[in-house]
């Protein structure tokens, strides 16, 4: 049994994930399709973030799993400093690290798990992406 994953980018602020299992006894058919959706951030739109184009440093090359609940506001981290990752612990207020990345404020539609970004490279803040299996992130944390 093999595993394909497929990326649809055409639309940056949703990114469908698609896993296909294909049996190899049947071929190329496949026996099952399940659709993955990266969480929207209920907050995208009343603040900032998008202003922010850098990235912070990275600290993780996986992502981090975590309960968030339906009604609360969470603060990610995105200068890579915080002790507490993948949130914010007001590291980047520190005047003599000088760090310009400010927090991302999010809150998701429904209670559950989901997994946040810790390379704090990914377009779809503060949410993973994939975007730390690429080589470059790899190599930079061992």
């Amino acid at each position: 049994m093999s595993i394909i994953l497929k990326r649809n980018l055409r639309s940056p602020r949703l990114l469908k994930q698609v896993v296909a299992c294909y049996s190899s006894k049947s071929g190329d058919a496949p026996a099952t399709a399940e659709v993955k959706t990266i969480p929207k951030n209920l907050l995208e739109d009343k603040q900032t973030a998008y202003l922010q184009k850098e990235n912070g440093v990275i600290f993780d090359k996986k992502p981090f799993k975590i309960h968030l609940d339906k009604d609360k506001t969470y603060s990610w981290c995105l200068c890579g400093k915080s002790k507490s990752q993948p949130l914010c612990d007001g590291m980047h207020k520190n005047e003599f690290l000088k760090i310009k990345e400010r927090p991302i404020r999010f809150k998701v539609e429904k209670s559950g798990d989901y997994w946040l970004c810790n390379c704090k490279q990914t377009t779809h803040r503060p949410f993973c992406d994939g975007t730390h299996k690429q080589p470059h992130i790899q190599a930079a944390v061992k």
